[in-house]
């Protein structure tokens, strides 16, 4: 009897197979119910920068985990201005902000080409309610956030702009260590504007805190390329403001 052919690019694609499926999926699931996930998540291709994975306004279908490169989110005031507010990269997930209303809030778009897995919502709350652990690391997904949000106030709210901008630098060196990355040197897919546009900081201000930087020897730059050469300085500029 002829076996099926085995396609190699689609099997990769299932969370079971992912090298990414720690971060996105709890890991004490069993391959069984691994299959489970796998049967509903549908990875979508091709998009390249400044594609939109969804529009604010849009009805609400599916998480999306982002399995390849990152995508900012961002909303538009009622002036035209446009306040962008994150930036998600490989391993998160995206999406939740329509979780309570049934339709997106924000748009998110792609900074360099992308892939993500979609994850139709109604079929994986159905399947968390049955998974205790899948539902615990949905709320915790949830969780964090809730205290990103928070992150976010307080960096706006009580610090200088260097400061905000050493937090957001060692935010994202945390979050590359977390997939295996270098913490120290690393691609910034965000503008100059974008980052200000984060951190309520204009686009002057943002850049004259960059050349600071590399001045007093905290960092190299060269156009979007980041090496952190001091990281406890950094650290301790941060620090000094709490």
């Amino acid at each position: 009897m002829l076996q099926p052919v085995i396609n190699i690019a689609e099997l990769r694609s299932h969370c079971s197979s992912c090298n990414l499926r720690e971060l996105c999926m709890p890991v004490d699931l069993s391959s069984m119910d691994m299959q489970r996930i796998n049967t509903l998540t549908q990875l979508k291709r091709g998009y390249v920068r400044g594609d939109y994975l969804y529009r604010s306004g849009d009805p609400f279908h599916s998480l999306y985990a982002i399995r390849s490169g990152s995508f900012k989110t961002q909303v538009l005031h009622e002036d035209g201005r446009e306040q962008v507010t994150g930036f998600q990269m490989t391993g998160e997930i995206i999406g939740m902000d329509a979780i309570s209303t049934d339709v997106h809030t924000c748009d998110a778009i792609a900074m360099e080409s992308s892939e993500v897995c979609a994850l139709p919502f109604d079929q994986l709350e159905t399947i968390s309610r049955e998974l205790p652990s899948l539902q615990r690391h949905l709320h915790k997904i949830m969780s964090r956030e809730i205290v990103r949000d928070q992150g976010i106030m307080l960096l706006l709210g009580s610090m200088r702009a260097e400061e905000r901008l050493a937090a957001f630098l060692l935010n994202f060196s945390q979050r590359l260590a977390a997939r295996g990355f270098s913490p120290t040197q690393f691609q910034l897919r965000m503008s100059r504007q974008e980052i200000g546009s984060y951190l309520g900081l204009k686009l002057e201000t943002v850049s004259r805190a960059f050349s600071h930087f590399q001045e007093v020897g905290l960092i190299s730059v060269k156009v979007r390329s980041i090496d952190i050469l001091d990281l406890p300085r950094l650290q301790a500029l941060l620090k000094s403001s709490t």
